[in-house]
């Protein structure tokens, strides 16, 4: 039995929160495939084998619109478990003969649930609850057979079931965090109602993998481009379990690494036993960047540069027959698009970043169908070390993005060095982790006035970023204690020549990105 079998598939309706349903659902051990809604049963098997249950994600369509989106006729047919979620709910009520209407106040945020009729779906959960809540529309006329199970003030059937039929759907959101027992309703849903299988664990997919592997390469050799990043040092670590020295990883240091960095990303390598290849290419990066400012320019130069340099370093190794990636889920997800009203593809997904199109033959990808949390986790059980499976996000052009306008060995160091002290002060004071999602320095190309011993100083400015997020769609600044702050200012401007001024960049995305280019 595949590992995949006995999940259940997620239909895509456009939500905000969609991906989050899936990685909610896979934390209790159960498969989840995120699908557009357009897909036919077919693809829905092909995605998640034999699933035992269908979830129907929320939407911002509403469902009397015209050209909303419409629940596929092989839902119901295969009478298998359905939970709507908020407009996965209005849309099972309308398929059914229900009522949907334009609620007379539109309902956002936590909410008080009181749960009427525990049953299958909230049984053994608190009769009063926060949910989350996020509409417009609301159910005004259940299908004949729904029983009210829960109700808030502004929505008499924020959740409803025809619990014969295992149908249900709620109106509130359980996959966020807000909601206080989102994660046990999704649980009594899942594996209470589907009796989902329970094998999708770190070890099992370890297990799992590590065989596909062996099969698919069978006696070929594999390339990799190692990043230091946790994706492609776990596929990596897969890989080589799989396969041994088969596999060979091509570091290129382009001189924009954080502090210490390259030399950590080698050490990795060692640890682990790989056959890696470390190239420093940081002269050829710095020429083709000189005189450069436009951070999209300076993006394509990177990203050409780096592909000259990995395939020439390739070409150095004789016949390689694989080319591994470090993919993840919602990289497979941007790339294809998924059925949402007006989506657009994201990305063409290239993880190693713009190689040409004969190194991009036969691929080995063994963290496609993995989350990035789910892939922290699986680090941590082949003893990846934590600095590396909990290391933040780094952008793949690097410090080349941070620095913004030209990019010169010198500006990098500065950069360096003050990004030293920012992560340094976060991780002893515990906040590296838990306090901030990601947490950087930008270089800005102004400078400014000061006074240092008594002497005008006209020097580089540092701008601190540190934001909070789950999914990094949108994100908050972090707020960081002002001594803590004080302190890293202090250090940066007394420690890094160069620099006279340390400011805090207190912007939300949206409206602004994380990054600063």
């Amino acid at each position: 039995m595949s590992l995949k079998s006995g999940g259940v598939a997620i239909l895509d309706y456009g939500s905000q929160t969609a991906q989050l349903i899936a990685r909610r659902v896979r934390e209790l051990g159960v498969f989840a495939a995120l699908i557009p809604y357009s897909a036919t049963l077919e693809q829905a098997q092909e995605a998640a084998p034999d699933f035992c249950g269908v979830i129907l994600s929320g939407s911002p369509a509403s469902v009397y619109e015209p050209g909303a989106p419409t629940l596929p006729g092989w839902v119901l047919d295969t009478w298998k478990p359905v939970l709507g979620i908020c407009y996965g709910m209005q849309l099972l009520t309308q398929a059914l003969g229900g009522q949907v209407a334009s609620a007379a106040q539109r309902e956002y945020g936590m909410t008080a649930l009181r749960v009427t009729r525990p049953g299958a779906l909230f049984g053994e959960l608190e009769a009063t609850q926060t949910v989350w809540m996020s509409h417009g529309d609301r159910i005004e006329r259940p299908p004949e057979g729904f029983v009210i199970l829960a109700a808030s003030d502004n929505a008499p059937y924020a959740a409803i079931g025809d619990p014969a039929r295992r149908l249900f759907g709620v109106q509130f959101h359980p996959e966020v965090s807000h909601t206080t027992q989102g994660t046990a309703i999704l649980r009594n849903f899942v594996i209470g109602v589907c009796g989902a299988h329970t094998a999708w664990t770190p070890a099992n997919f370890i297990d799992a993998t590590v065989s596909a592997i062996r099969a698919q390469v069978g006696s070929g050799r594999v390339l990799l481009g190692m990043s230091g990043g946790v994706d492609s040092s776990v596929a990596g670590e897969l890989i080589h379990r799989a396969v041994g020295d088969q596999l060979v990883a091509v570091f290129v240091n382009h001189g924009m690494l954080r502090l210490g960095e390259a030399d950590h990303v080698i050490a990795l390598g060692r640890t682990l036993g790989w056959n890696l290849v470390a190239a420093d290419a940081t002269e050829e990066f710095l020429d083709a960047l000189s005189g450069v400012s436009d951070p999209e320019q300076k993006r394509v130069i990177i990203g050409r540069t780096f592909a000259d340099v990995f395939e020439c370093e390739a070409a150095k190794l004789g016949t390689l027959d694989w080319l591994a990636q470090g993919t993840i889920y919602p990289d497979v997800i941007e790339s294809a698009g998924t059925g949402r009203p007006g989506a657009r593809r994201i990305k063409s997904h290239h993880n190693v970043g713009g190689l040409p199109d004969h190194l991009l033959g036969r691929l080995v990808e063994p963290l496609r169908d993995l989350f990035k949390d789910e892939v922290r986790r699986v680090g941590l059980a082949l003893g990846i070390p934590e600095e590396i499976v909990w290391r933040q996000p780094f952008p793949g052009p690097g410090l080349g993005v941070r620095c913004v306008g030209e990019v010169t060995w010198e500006r990098l160091e500065i950069l360096r060095a003050a990004d030293a002290i920012l992560t340094g002060e976060l991780r002893a004071a515990g906040l590296l982790r838990e306090g901030t999602a990601q947490a950087f320095a930008v270089l800005l190309p102004v400078r400014s006035v000061g006074v240092m011993g008594d002497n005008r100083t006209y020097d580089e400015v540092i701008v601190l970023r540190a934001v909070t997020t789950s999914d990094f769609m949108t994100a908050d600044w972090a707020r960081l204690d002002p001594d803590l702050l004080a302190r890293i200012s202090s250090r940066i401007v007394n420690e890094v020549k160069g620099v006279n001024r340390v400011l805090y960049d207190l912007t939300t995305k949206p409206p602004a990105t994380i990054e600063w280019e």
